[in-house]
């Protein structure tokens, strides 16, 4: 009997590994199979959203606090990314909870905060948001080169997203490379961004100039001629005109 129990956990072990490595093999499981959806973040209405947020993303969950179906918060953050891959606040509480842990993975998550990432983005490769949220993740635990790298492929993605650019600018800044910091810095105000650490930043550190503004150049003036006659004018070469 005992045999047949322990051979029937481990038959449910490897099954649960297959079921969560997906048929792409990855150890990071296939993003494109759930129970229900999955979704993209980006494209679905408000009502659709509500269907797993109130319940499973509650404010509660979103900052940490608690879990709402789960122990903590993992379980719940778990769910909703099992639903939308790409679903930026989500991403960016589990981002969040990894740090604040210090643990890739922790407790109660089913996948590592690098999991998420690479799920998100093999789900949906066009969302810039979602490399964004990777790009900070990398900057919060050391890793401003490899960062660079993720932020630009954002830029490259969403230019006119101003997150993309304080966050390039935050990278390039950890890497001493003011004047992309600085670049960086006057596009995401220019666009917009609300927050001053970037600014703060490179003043403290002596390398902050405020943006050229551009003058726009005057078009020359034209003047108008006061008849047709004056419009047209004789070319003194051309033959005179028969009598």
């Amino acid at each position: 009997m005992a045999a047949i129990w322990a051979t029937l956990l481990c038959s449910m072990v490897f099954s649960g590994l297959s079921q969560a490595q997906g048929q792409t093999g990855s150890p990071c499981g296939d993003p494109f199979r759930n129970h229900y959806g999955p979704y993209d973040y980006r494209v679905t209405t408000p009502q659709q959203r509500a269907i797993v947020e109130n319940v499973h993303f509650t404010p509660a969950v979103e900052s940490l606090r608690a879990g709402n179906t789960s122990m903590g918060p993992g379980g719940d953050l778990d769910y909703t990314l099992n639903v939308y891959p790409n679903h930026h606040r989500a991403l960016m509480s589990m981002m969040k909870f990894a740090v604040r842990e210090r643990n890739a993975r922790p407790g109660g998550v089913q996948f590592s905060i690098e999991c998420r990432f690479d799920r998100a983005e093999r789900f949906r490769p066009d969302d810039a948001m979602v490399k964004v949220i990777h790009g900070l993740y990398l900057i919060q635990t050391g890793k401003p080169a490899d960062a660079i790298t993720k932020l630009e492929q954002a830029r490259e993605l969403d230019s006119n997203n101003a997150n993309v650019h304080y966050n390039l600018g935050l990278a390039y800044f950890d890497l001493k490379k003011f004047d992309q910091a600085l670049e960086s810095a006057h596009v995401a105000y220019a666009q917009g961004f609300p927050l001053p650490g970037l600014r703060d930043k490179l003043r403290r550190a002596g390398k902050w100039r405020d943006p050229v503004p551009v003058v726009e150049s005057a078009s020359p003036e034209v003047t108008m001629p006061e008849s047709v006659e004056d419009a047209v004018q004789p070319d003194p070469q051309a033959a005179p005109a028969a009598d």
